[in-house]
């Protein structure tokens, strides 16, 4: 997350103190709604779930909107597995210049670009001069539901 000075923080999750809860794992229907006798519920770590290699993954806090088209909001948690190869189409944390950033990778005619998910913004253009690193891909979005 980033502070007053503007500086991003992240955050190495714990799995000292992982807790099981409940879980449906057939699936809750979006749709018609079927009876519950027909779930049977088992136990699930959202941490087992979400983390597939524990030393190269990574929490951060999302500031800012240009990422809303990819269903990442101000405020949302990244899940980050700094283990994966980057690629064109993921959606990675930047390191350009100074700063971090959320984009989706794009490549196109041997360009290197990173591409924000909201009109308002514009691409960036990665150039030799940049200061560069692909830092980690986002693997999961954790959101709270606003009411």
């Amino acid at each position: 997350m980033l502070d007053k000075d503007n500086k991003l923080h992240f955050f190495i999750p714990s799995f000292d103190n992982g807790t099981e809860l409940p879980y449906i794992s057939e699936g809750i229907k979006a749709g018609f709604p079927s009876p519950a006798s027909d779930f049977e519920e088992t136990k699930i770590s959202l941490d087992s779930f979400l983390i597939k290699n524990k030393e190269a993954t990574f929490y951060a806090k999302a500031i800012g909107n240009s990422m809303t088209g990819a269903g990442i909001d101000n405020g949302d948690i990244l899940v980050i597995d700094r283990s994966l190869e980057p690629s064109d189409n993921k959606i990675a944390i930047c390191y350009i210049d100074g700063e971090f950033t959320v984009k989706r990778i794009k490549i196109t005619n041997q360009k290197l670009f990173l591409q924000p998910e909201n009109d308002s913004y514009k691409p960036i253009e990665v150039l030799e001069e940049n200061e560069f690193m692909i830092w980690g891909i986002v693997t999961y979005v954790i959101k709270k539901m606003i009411y």
